[in-house]
C-alpha cells in the first residue's frame, strides 16, 4: 500500500495548495521574532546616573549645560575600582544647601579638600535618570546597578518557557490527540493572550511570569508546515520557513524604532497573533495525524482536496494508505546512548544546539548593547541571514552538510574573537565582522535543525529532536547571562566566550558523518554503519 509521501509525489509536492497553506503559515514564524528577541527592544538599558534631589534646581539656577550638570555632580567612572560607579553611587551630600557655588559646588561641602574623590559616595537612593525619550522595563522597574541581573532573568524565562513547552506541547498532544488546526489555534490564543498580559502586567514579577508562560506555549508548531509537503521539498521549505522568521526580525526593528515605549510596543507586535485563530478555517486538518489516528477516509477526503486544488487527478477509492512502519517500536531515552555511534552522535548535537543558541542569542544582545545604534546595527545584522538562507540552498544537495555546517559555525566562532580585538573607535569594522558572525551562526541554526533528523533511526527520529534540541533553550537561559554579566567584568569578554564555545562546535562537528545522499536509517544498526 502506499503512504502519503508516494500520494503527495503523484499530486503534487509543493504546488499551489502547499504554497498557499505555507504562506500562511509563514506569518507564525514572523510573529514568533518578538518572543525570541524582543528583550533587545523591551529591555533596552539607557545611558543612566543617580537622581539627586536639588541638581535640578542648582542646574537651573547656574544655567548649566547637561555636560556641565554631569561633570559637576556625577562621580567619575571607575572611581576607587568600582565599575560604573557613575551610574550606580551618587555623592553623599545635600544639593539643596544654600550658597553652592556655580563654578564648583562641590567645594562647598565637608570632605572636599580640593579632590572630588575624597567626597564620600552613597548608593542611589531617589532612583535614576535616564538618558532616553522613550521606555522599557528597565526605566520603569529601575532594572540597573544592584538589580541588572533582572534583564537577564526577563530573557532566561522565556528560553525556561521554550525548554517545558516543548516536552508540555509534544505530550499534551500525543496524550489528547490534539488535531494540527485545533492545536495551532489554541497556541495562538494562549501567545496572543500571554502577550496581552505582558504589555499590562502591573510589576515586575508579574512581568517574569506572564513571560515565562508565553514561552511555555509558543514553541512547538514549526514542523506543521512540513505535514503537507514532499520529501524532496521538505529541507527548502524548512529553511524558507526560518527565511520569514527573518523578515519577522526587520519589521520587528522599523516597528520598536517607531514605537520606543515598551508597553506599546509589546501590545502592537502581540495583537496581530490573534489573527492567527483564523487558522481553523484557512488550514486542512494534517492527513498524517488522520492517518496516525486510524481516520484514513478522512484522510483520503484531504488528500482529495489537495490533489484538486493542485489540478491533479487523483482516483481516491482504489487508494488505501498505510502508516510508516518505522514508528511501531517504542522509543527510549537509553536507545540514544546506548550504542557508540549513537552515543557520539547525541552529545555532539546536544553540544551543538547549545552553541548555536548561546551564540545566536549572546551575539544579538552584545552588539544591541555595545552599538552606536541599536536600531540600525539589528538592521544590518539581520539583513545577513538571507545570504546565509541562500548558501545553505546553494550548497546542502551540492557538498553536503558536514563542511558548510563545520565552516559555518568555526566562522562564527572566529568572528566572535575578532570582534574582541577590535578597537571600540572603529565601530563600523566591529559591526562588519559582527555580521559575518551573525550569518555564520545562522547557517549553523539551520543545518543542526534538519541534521539532527538525519542522524537518528525513524521510531526514535521525534525523540531524538526534541531530547537534542532542548539543549538549544538551554544556551537561551544562559545567554543572558553570560553577555550582561560577563560584560561587567570586561566588555569584550562575552565574546571571548562565544568563540571558544563555537570553536569547539565547530571542530565536534566534523566528527560526524556525512548524510547528503544516503537513505535515511530506519534502525540503529544503520545508524553505526553511517560512519562507514
Amino acid at each position: 500500500m502506499p503512504t502519503l509521501d508516494d500520494i503527495l509525489e503523484h499530486i503534487g509536492e509543493f504546488d499551489l495548495f502547499q504554497k498557499q497553506v505555507f504562506f500562511v503559515l509563514c506569518f507564525m514564524s514572523a510573529a514568533f521574532t518578538p518572543i525570541y528577541v524582543g528583550v533587545i527592544f523591551l529591555g533596552f538599558t539607557p545611558e543612566h546616573h543617580c537622581l539627586s534631589p536639588g541638581v535640578a534646581e542648582l542646574s537651573s539656577r547656574c544655567g548649566w549645560s547637561l555636560e556641565e550638570e554631569l561633570n559637576y555632580t556625577v562621580p567619575e567612572q571607575g572611581r576607587r575600582g568600582e565599575s560604573f560607579s557613575s551610574r550606580c553611587r551618587r555623592y553623599n551630600m545635600d544639593w539643596n544647601t544654600t550658597g553652592l557655588s556655580c563654578i564648583n559646588p562641590l567645594e562647598n561641602f565637608t570632605g572636599y579638600y580640593g579632590n572630588r574623590s575624597s567626597i564620600p559616595l552613597t548608593h542611589c537612593q531617589d532612583g535614576w535618570v535616564y538618558d532616553s525619550s522613550g521606555s522599557s522595563i528597565v526605566t520603569e522597574f529601575n532594572l540597573v546597578c544592584e538589580d541588572s541581573w533582572k534583564v537577564d532573568l526577563f530573557q532566561s524565562c522565556v528560553n525556561a518557557g521554550f525548554f517545558f513547552g516543548s516536552i508540555y506541547v509534544g505530550y499534551i498532544a500525543d496524550r489528547y490527540s490534539l488535531r494540527l488546526r485545533i492545536y495551532l489555534c489554541l497556541r495562538a490564543q494562549e501567545v496572543a493572550t500571554s502577550g496581552v498580559l505582558v504589555a499590562f502586567a502591573p510589576s515586575y514579577l508579574w512581568i517574569v511570569i506572564f513571560r515565562f508562560l508565553q514561552g511555555l506555549v509558543s514553541k512547538g508548531s514549526w514542523t506543521a508546515v512540513t505535514e503537507i509537503v514532499g520529501p524532496s521539498h521538505r529541507k527548502t521549505v524548512g529553511i524558507l520557513y526560518q527565511v520569514a522568521f527573518t523578515v519577522g526580525l526587520l519589521l520587528l526593528d522599523g516597528v520598536a524604532y517607531a514605537i520606543p515605549h515598551w508597553r506599546w510596543l509589546q501590545l502592537t507586535v502581540t495583537l496581530p497573533c490573534f489573527l492567527l485563530l483564523l487558522y481553523y478555517w484557512c488550514l486542512p486538518e494534517s492527513p498524517r495525524w488522520l492517518i496516525s489516528q486510524k481516520q484514513n477516509d478522512k484522510a483520503m477526503k484531504i488528500v482529495d482536496y489537495i490533489a484538486k486544488k493542485n489540478g491533479k487527478k487523483l482516483n481516491v477509492s482504489n487508494i488505501n494508505l498505510e502508516e510508516d512502519d518505522g514508528e511501531k517500536r517504542s522509543p527510549s531515552f537509553t536507545d540514544l546512548v546506548r550504542t557508540p555511534q549513537m552515543r557520539k552522535h547525541t552529545f555532539i548535537l546536544m553540544y551543538n544546539w547549545l552553541a548555536s543558541s548561546l551564540q545566536y542569542q549572546g551575539l544579538i544582545m552584545h552588539m544591541a548593547m555595545a552599538g552606536e545604534d541599536m536600531y540600525l546595527d539589528f538592521f544590518y545584522s539581520a539583513l545577513v541571514e538571507f545570504p546565509a538562507a541562500f548558501i545553505i540552498l546553494l550548497t546542502i544537495n551540492r557538498i553536503g552538510r558536514r563542511y558548510p555546517w563545520a565552516v559555518a559555525t568555526l566562522v562564527a566562532g572566529v568572528a566572535c574573537l575578532i570582534m574582541a580585538l577590535i578597537p571600540e573607535d572603529i565601530h563600523w569594522l566591529k559591526v562588519t565582522v559582527g555580521c559575518i558572525g551573525r550569518m555564520g551562526i545562522t547557517m549553523s541554526i539551520e543545518m543542526v535543525c534538519f541534521v539532527n533528523t538525519e542522524l537518528y533511526p525513524t521510531f526514535l527520529r521525534n525523540l531524538g529532536v526534541m531530547v537534542c534540541s532542548s539543549f538549544c533553550d538551554v544556551g537561551g537561559i544562559l545567554a543572558p547571562f553570560i553577555v550582561y554579566r560577563l560584560a561587567e567584568i570586561w566588555h569584550e569578554l562575552p565574546l571571548i566566550v562565544f568563540a571558544v564555545v563555537g570553536l569547539i562546535a565547530g571542530g565536534l562537528v566534523v566528527l560526524l558523518p556525512e548524510t547528503k545522499g544516503k537513505t535515511l536509517p530506519e534502525t540503529i544498526e544503520d545508524v553505526e554503519n553511517l560512519h562507514r
